[in-house]
């Protein structure tokens, strides 16, 4: 899943060019990193890209081993059950026993091959059983609000650390997150998955018969992609089949891999510098950047041939690109997002 529009990160992030597709890590981007993680495990030809059909072809030059057939271009955002249902409709039709991983293109995972390793045993749980919807935990290091918790119920023998999952939790307030570290029993939802294409298309025609509907006539009639799409009920893959499955609504069960890694979610420019490389300020910069008694920054100069200074400033972000400037406090660093939409209300839609 590469879609998203990354407005958090803007003015870097577009509509054409979002987060995951910025050249940001050592020249890579995240829909870069995200597709050698997941090279270890499956070949080049069995690699889709769900993402928007506007920035399909630069998905296309940064990943050229993905045949075009593999890259499917979404003409608008449905949220992340159409951007998997969509897919595993495809993969059925090409092959009715397909296992499908799903794995996202805006985190930062280390280490790579215990991500492997795991994705490997979800592989496996789902080809074992057919009735599984498997989750990836992220096993937890603080007593994080920001993300949601996946509670495990029984352990499962011969797949790593794996469980089953009696519930979906969302993001908890500190005290309850602090309870769910305790407790051993609680993993972060990674929000990637492995199952049977059959399987999720089974539980589409169970809780969403609509969509299951639809998604089979996109697969045999790609050409209606744009009278179909758009009309899809957007909701999230969580709440239209986890929850509901995880709940008892249908015959299949929710069971999770545990994920031992470093996970990083880069959708801010505060979580973006604690990821990047810091200089001895403490600052994290990207293109030709000078500093005089800066420290704690996020420093980003994408114009080649320029000179981006800044002086006395401390935990400041400072982007500049062709046409827009935007500096702020880190700690304000989630308000992009606001201030990327009066943008596009106030001056142009095409600037932001």
């Amino acid at each position: 899943m590469a879609g998203g529009s990354g407005k958090r990160l803007w003015p870097l992030s577009r509509r054409g060019e979002p987060k995951q597709l910025l050249p940001l890590f050592d020249g890579k981007s995240l829909l870069q990193l995200a597709y050698e993680r997941v090279r270890g495990v499956v070949a080049a030809e069995n690699v889709l890209v769900c993402a928007g059909a506007a920035y399909s072809d630069v998905v296309a030059a940064q990943l050229p081993e993905v045949p075009a057939a593999n890259i499917l271009g979404e003409p608008e955002g449905r949220d992340s059950l159409n951007a998997v249902a969509w897919p595993a409709a495809v993969l059925a039709r090409r092959d009715p026993d397909a296992v499908v991983a799903v794995v996202t293109a805006d985190q930062l995972i280390t280490p790579v091959d215990v991500f492997a390793r795991a994705l490997d045993d979800g592989f496996r749980l789902a080809t074992d059983d057919p009735g599984a919807l498997v989750a990836f935990g992220v096993v937890p290091t603080s007593p994080h609000t920001g993300y949601g918790y996946l509670a495990r119920g029984a352990d499962i023998a011969g797949y790593g650390l794996a469980s089953e999952i009696t519930e979906f939790k969302e993001k908890p307030d500190l005290a309850t997150a602090e309870t769910y570290l305790a407790s051993g029993r609680y993993w972060w939802n990674a929000g990637m998955f492995v199952w049977r294409a059959a399987t999720l298309l089974d539980q589409l025609r169970i809780l969403m018969p609509q969509t299951y509907q639809k998604v089979l006539e996109l697969a045999e009639h790609p050409e209606r992609l744009a009278e179909i799409y758009p009309h899809l009920v957007k909701i999230s893959v969580d709440y239209a089949v986890m929850e509901p499955v995880s709940h008892g609504q249908t015959g299949a069960h929710i069971v999770a891999v545990a994920l031992a890694i470093q996970w990083a979610d880069v959708g801010s420019y505060a979580a973006l510098q604690e990821v990047l490389d810091h200089d001895e300020g403490g600052n994290a910069r990207v293109g030709t950047v000078v500093t005089a008694d800066a420290s704690g920054c996020l420093l980003v100069n994408d114009q080649p041939g320029t000179v981006l200074g800044v002086v006395g400033i401390q935990d400041l972000f400072v982007v500049r690109t062709a046409d827009a400037t935007v500096v702020g406090s880190l700690a304000a660093s989630q308000q992009v997002k606001q201030l990327a939409d009066k943008v596009a209300a106030e001056v142009s839609a095409e600037l932001a």
